[in-house]
């Protein structure tokens, strides 16, 4: 092989190189855009869909796996199954350090988690949401919860995401992200993280009825969770499969979030199509601050 021969083949593997790292990075970037579309499910007689388009907009639903509907005889969960109490002490939690994706790094949270904590209280513009938690099934998420509450991550944020069944099927909030506009326009809406990972916790435990809570990560990932979290407004994401960890149950302020809901939705058309952004609801719901105790 010539010198010529050699450096064009050396260039060629760098660039190929370069290629493979930057659609590595572009996929780690969109790492916690929860549910896209590609994703989002539409209950539609029994069956799951996914929904392509926004609503109103020719929108034809695609036919997907059929997943059973829960029992009539078994009701959703009204509040978190009881979890036999852990010794103080006995739970060593990980946090790895990750700036793959935006992120808002404030430190990583202590290895040993609180275990008496009871509720986490979300202050927002429209009135405070109280979750019941429990640190003896999910430790490591009350915990990272904790911490980020005390470093004031969550002050001032906007909650990215809503949305509802019209648009995607789906109908939950979505908070979290450090750096959203939840404008409906930035593309980066839902990639924001704490700068760290750690692994699920209370995985299939509870459906994601409405009034539960949970941590959100990409839906081909595992072991993903950081900042961001999701409040069900519906019994129907129940039909969600089991893979994300549950951090509570909501005690009171539903009614503020549906109350929003009510006010509109800001389509983001690529959220609906899985390519990034947000729907973010058009009466911005502003995070004052979080409270664990």
């Amino acid at each position: 092989m010539s010198g010529d021969d050699r450096q064009s083949e050396l260039a060629r593997e760098h660039k190929e190189r370069q290629a493979k790292r930057a659609a590595e990075q572009a996929a780690k970037a969109r790492r916690n855009t929860f549910i896209g579309a590609g994703a989002a499910l539409l209950v539609v007689a029994g069956g799951i869909y996914a929904a392509t388009t926004a609503f109103g907009k020719d929108s034809t639903p695609v036919a997907a796996a059929s997943t059973p509907s829960p029992s009539a005889s078994e009701p959703p969960p009204t509040a978190l199954p009881s979890t036999p109490p852990k010794k103080p002490g006995s739970v060593n939690c990980t946090y790895k350090r990750d700036d793959s994706a935006p992120h808002k790094f404030v430190g990583l949270p202590g290895s040993k988690p609180n275990l008496k904590i009871k509720t986490m209280t979300v202050s927002t513009n429209h009135g405070d949401i109280v979750i019941d938690v429990d640190p003896n099934a999910t430790p490591c998420s009350v915990n990272s919860m904790a911490f980020l509450a005390k470093k004031h991550f969550y002050d001032n944020t906007k909650c990215h995401r809503l949305v509802t069944p019209e648009v995607s099927g789906l109908f939950l909030l979505q908070c979290g992200d450090p750096q959203a506009k939840a404008d409906g326009k930035n593309p980066t809406d839902g990639q924001g993280t704490a700068g760290y990972t750690f692994a699920d916790e209370n995985v299939g435990v509870i459906p994601y009825t409405k009034g539960v809570v949970f941590l959100t990560q990409p839906t081909d990932a595992a072991g993903q969770n950081s900042s961001q979290f999701a409040i069900s407004l519906s019994d129907e994401n129940g039909q969600l499969e089991p893979q994300y960890s549950v951090l509570g149950m909501v005690r009171s302020g539903l009614d503020i979030i549906e109350r929003v809901a009510k006010d509109g939705v800001l389509v983001n058309k690529d959220d609906i199509t899985g390519d990034g952004g947000s729907t973010a609801p058009k009466n911005p719901i502003v995070i004052e601050r979080v409270t664990l105790k």
